[in-house]
């Protein structure tokens, strides 16, 4: 590919701007200074920006604890999306795979892997993700049948049949709950359904995923190789 390209993949800024730091000979292709933006490299040329050598990755793949209060989006001109909790030095062409509501927190996939996307989020895949939730109103066993049995939340629209596991019962109950769907405010619809409402929510897991709790709220990590290999499984 040309080697403007590739340094706007790896978002070390624009075309017009790469340009610009080839002509002042900022960037060199196999220690040697190229001034020409369309000379043609490969990922095996070593390739280095005002003395930092720059890796080509096709895809990436990071996790984020998502916070609280953060939109699950690749931008918006009004709100702060999950993308603008990264760092500059990443592919300009990441989304976040799924969405959680604005005030869920937990796991997140962001990546540009769009084939491992659809895998993930398709139904016919069969791909669990896990929550922690805290509703109020005592749960029992009535509601574990009914997450089973697949709740009908409107006219248009009944869920798959999910798991609801009972951590603790009372004015707030803490539950988990498994589903392999995601459509909008799954989770809080069908605990509305059954009179409950959800006062909190966590992703904890997508399929062999799970979420790397040393990291805070707001922190992210690139996924680990044995990570990546585990969710390509999946397909």
């Amino acid at each position: 590919m040309r080697l403007d390209k590739f340094l706007a993949d790896m978002n070390i800024g624009t075309r017009s701007e790469i340009k610009k730091m080839i002509r002042k000979g900022l960037v060199t292709v196999n220690n040697e200074v190229i001034k020409d933006s369309g000379v043609s490299v490969t990922s095996n040329d070593e390739i280095s920006f005002n003395g930092e050598l720059i890796s080509y990755q096709e895809y990436e793949y990071i996790m984020l604890n998502k916070p609280a209060g953060v939109i699950s989006a690749s931008e918006d001109k009004r709100q702060e999306t999950v993308i603008d909790l990264l760092d500059e030095r990443h592919r300009k062409d990441l989304f976040p795979v799924g969405r959680l509501d604005k005030d869920t927190v937990g796991l997140l996939l962001i990546t540009n892997d769009g084939q491992l996307a659809h895998d993930l989020l398709s139904p016919a895949k069969h791909v669990d993700k896990l929550y922690r939730a805290k509703v109020t109103g005592a749960l029992d066993e009535s509601d574990v049948k009914s997450f089973a049995q697949g709740i009908k939340i409107d006219d248009e629209f009944t869920s798959l049949p999910a798991r609801l596991k009972i951590i603790s019962s009372g004015d707030i109950s803490e539950a988990e709950v498994t589903i392999r769907e995601g459509k909008f405010h799954q989770i809080k619809r069908m605990f509305s359904a059954l009179g409950h409402e959800v006062t909190w929510l966590k992703r904890v897991s997508m399929g062999p995923l799970t979420l790397d709790e040393s990291l805070k709220e707001g922190e992210y990590r690139v996924l680990t190789t044995s990570e990546i290999t585990a969710l390509k499984g999946k397909r």
